[in-house]
Formats: structure tokens, sequence, C-alpha cells
């Protein structure tokens, strides 16, 4: 059964509807590939300053107040999240205001004054922004580990930015970035749930005159350094930690074994991960594992917390995990239980509105080619214990192995050792 309507509308403006008869919402979300990869060292966290500006008030609602009081007229939520690859707009309402709607994510994205003096105060809730992140290792280990992977490149870049570049940002900045990649052929307009017309008239009247404009991110490139481990010296007694590798771009034939790989390694309390290190051996306080990819490059990787001093023997039960993986078979039962494991939270997500368009929107942005529901189900259960074994041993040879970690250290050679 086919799931979404996709239309393209003159300008190149993309349309992705999804009709949800049960349901008597809707959510209406704007999807620009304009995240963080896009930047350059100088615009560095540009990208999520500007999803803040897109907040402050339009001529037509001049004030964040003004905007967030009819957001609560319409008893509706909004929000909004930038990723590496792209920045989202949101609001979930009831389907009966659709249409006011989208005309407030469109005036945000189309309208926004950029008030120098708002600017000046986003600088300020940014900053703190920062500091409420860079307290907790767990917030950020992430963005340390593709930092080891990738390098001083856009991917390996924290989305949130640096405060220098930050700090520096003016209105003419912000204003140039925001011309330069919210045009429309990068532009995705996205509702489902309680849709009962045709939502094409409505959208043209609002972005059928968005300008064009294209451009394109700096190809991903793995650091190629040598380094295998990055150390950040933390005082703690707890330690955080994210083991990994690169891995397969958003649309690889494999990316369906990969993602039973992940749910093998760290999917639920039963996983591989969580029953050597949590349940079985008090190694950490949390584990799972993590599956990020892009239009040119992904990774995948354990990420924890563990006790400081238990810290080299949870590395090396996680590079155990990872090699068994690439030493062994996967039982079928085992084989099985993650594959309803993985299709499970797949139809969970997909079940309501926003979490349709949660999973269709970004796919539709970075790949251009967003699979159907059914052809997600349909790729975990064509996964054989030979497909996860020969992905495996392609991406978890040791000198594949990277590892970043936050506490109390300060050598890494003390950890290389337990990668090789």
């Amino acid at each position: 059964m086919t799931v979404f309507r996709r239309d393209a509308l003159d300008n190149g403006v993309r349309l992705l509807t999804a009709t949800m008869p049960h349901a008597q919402s809707v959510a209406c979300f704007l999807g620009f590939a304009a995240g963080s990869r896009y930047e350059s060292r100088e615009t560095s966290g540009y990208a999520h300053f500007v999803e803040h500006m897109l907040f402050t008030g339009t001529e037509r609602r001049p004030s964040m107040t003004a905007l967030s009081a009819e957001v609560d007229a319409l008893g509706a939520l909004f929000n909004a999240a930038t990723r590496k690859d792209s920045t989202v707009y949101y609001i979930r309402c009831t389907a009966e205001h659709l249409d006011r709607a989208l005309d407030i994510l469109v005036d945000m994205a189309r309208n926004s004054t950029f008030d120098p003096a708002e600017i000046e105060r986003e600088k300020g809730v940014i900053t703190e922004e920062m500091n409420m992140v860079y307290q907790s290792p767990k917030e950020y280990v992430d963005e340390n580990f593709e930092s080891l992977v990738y390098g001083d490149r856009p991917l390996g870049r924290p989305v949130i930015g640096k405060r220098e570049t930050v700090g520096a940002a003016d209105r003419d900045a912000l204003v140039s970035f925001t011309g330069q990649w919210y045009t429309a052929p990068r532009l995705v307009v996205a509702i489902a749930g309680g849709i009962d017309r045709d939502v094409r008239p409505l959208v043209e009247e609002l972005v059928s005159d968005l300008p064009g404009g294209n451009g394109a991110f700096e190809p991903a490139a793995l650091d190629g350094g040598g380094t295998c481990v990055t150390v950040e010296t933390k005082d703690s007694e707890q330690a955080e930690l994210a083991l990994g590798v690169p891995a397969f771009p958003l649309d690889h034939p494999d990316r369906y074994v990969l993602a039973i790989v992940r749910t093998l390694l760290g999917g639920g309390m039963s996983s591989r991960l969580y029953g050597e290190l949590v349940s079985g051996r008090g190694l950490a306080y949390s584990i799972t594992a993590i599956l990020q990819a892009y239009a040119d490059a992904g990774s995948l990787w354990a990420q924890g917390g563990v006790t400081a001093e238990k810290a080299d023997e949870a590395i090396a039960a996680i590079v155990h995990q990872l090699r068994r993986l690439a030493d062994e078979p996967v039982p079928s039962e085992e084989l099985e239980k993650a594959r309803n494991y993985a299709k499970g939270r797949f139809v969970f997500q997909t079940e309501t509105p926003q979490g349709l368009l949660q999973y269709a929107l970004r796919r539709e942005l970075v790949e251009g080619n967003l699979p159907e529901p059914a052809e997600v189900l349909a790729g975990y259960d064509a996964v054989s214990s030979e497909d996860v074994l020969r992905v495996s041993r392609e991406l978890l040879p040791p000198e594949a192995l990277r590892l970043a970690i936050i506490g109390p250290f300060d050598d890494p050679s003390r950890f290389e050792r337990l990668l090789g």
C-alpha cells in the first residue's frame, strides 16, 4: 500500500502528504536541506542560530510571544530541530487548524525579521545551551566521535557551533545564510494525519513564489590523520565513551542489514552490549548502539557511561562484542528477535502523524527517494544471518575502530592497545 503522495511545485518545492483517516490531528513540517554540514569554519553554528531566529518574530507576528500565543490559541505544539544535513520546523494541531498552522510555519521561514536586538539576545541563549550541553559528557561524546571520524570538516563539527563564530554573527551574515540555503529546491513541505482535501492549492499559495537556487555541501571524507582515539580530560568518577566504525551512507543497499547489526548490538535490554556490560558484568550504567547515516557517509558506534576505573574493561568488552559479529554467525533465534525489535520500533514510530513524518522527511530531503514503510519492513525481513556476517566483516576489522572518551584520562595510547 502506498502511504505517501509526492508532488512538486513549478519552482521546485516538494510536497509530501500522507492521509491517515483515523487521525484527528495533523503534523505540518517544513524541512530544508540546510544543516550544519552546509557551513564553513567561519559560519559554524549558523544553521542552528537561524533556527532560533525564526521563532523570534515576523512582521505579522512581531515577537516570540505573539507567535507562541497564536500557536497556543490553536491548541497546537510547535518546535524545530537542526541536524548536520537538515533543519526541520513543525506544528502539530487538530486537523481543522491545518491552514493556519501551515501559514504560521511559512511566515516564520520566509518573513522573520532577524531583529538585531533579538540576535544579541539569542547569542546569550545559545551560549547557555552550549554550557548546558558541555556540562554533560553524555550529551556530546557523539560529537567527539564524529569529529574523530570526519576531522575538521563540516560533518566533524558540532551542530551548535563554536562560541567564537556564534558570538561574531550579525544580521547580514544570518540573513545571507538563510537566503542561500532556504530556497525552493531545498524545501520539502510535509503534511500527515487527518487530511480531508487536496492541500496543493494551499501550499502553492504560500510558497509558489519562493526563489530558486541550490548549492552543494562539502563531500564527506574520513579524517585519515592516523588517530583512532581521542581523549577529553574531565575530572569525574564516570566516563562517557563512543566506540565504533565508519559505516554506510543513507541509501546503501545494505542499510537494512546494518540496522539489524545495530539492533543486535544495542537494541533494548536483551541486546548483546546491554547483556554483557550492564546486566551481565556491571561495567556500565547505560549502553546503546547508534547508527548515523548521511547522503555520502555514515557511522555505527556503541555509546554509554561507565565507571572510570572500569573503562578499560568496558572497552575490551565492547570490542569483543563487535568482533563476535564478524567472527560468528548470528543464531537464527537471536536474529529473529532483533528483526522483530527493529520492525516493532519502526511501526510504533510511523503510526502517528508526527512520527511518520519524522521518518519520511529527512529521507525525502537527503535521499530524494523516500522508501515506503512496507519497503522498510520487507528490507528487515530479507536480512539473513549470512548478510549480518558479511557486513560485519566488511565494517568491523580492528583497524577500523575509533574511540572517543571523556573522563579522568590523559593518555590515548592506554586505549589504543585495547582496539588493536
